[in-house]
């Protein structure tokens, strides 16, 4: 999923629009979230809370324990790079970028496409 958060990146409106958008997936797919450090996730304990989905950290400058992001925000540089201003972009931009991503292979799921893992494990 790849959306700006409509009221602003504070740790409030990050908690509540990352619940709006987990809450579309499937059950089984809301068990857990491993978060990035930064500080939109201050409000990591009320997500949970929110939402039954237990959360994790990696250690800080750990990228290895967290591979597939590591990799995902190489690939979404590539159409988003670092300066780029995310207010600024619509969702009607952002949803082809994620569409993109998730058709492309990827080492991490045995070179299948996210959205083959995801219709996979939906199934």
């Amino acid at each position: 999923m790849l959306f700006e958060p409509p009221d602003g990146r504070t740790a409030m409106h990050f908690r509540r629009a990352l619940s709006e958008r987990m809450s579309t997936l499937p059950e089984q797919l809301r068990r857990t979230l491993t978060w990035d450090q930064g500080k939109e996730t201050g409000g990591h304990i009320q997500f949970t809370v929110d939402t039954g989905i237990s959360d994790y950290f990696c250690d800080p400058r750990s990228p290895w324990q967290r591979g597939a992001s590591e990799s995902t925000y190489g690939l979404l540089r590539q159409h988003l790079p670092r300066k780029t201003n995310l207010p600024e972009r619509s969702q009607l931009e952002l949803d082809p970028i994620a569409r993109e991503l998730n058709g492309q292979p990827r080492q991490t799921y045995n070179w299948k496409k996210p959205s083959e893992v995801l219709s996979g494990l939906m199934r």
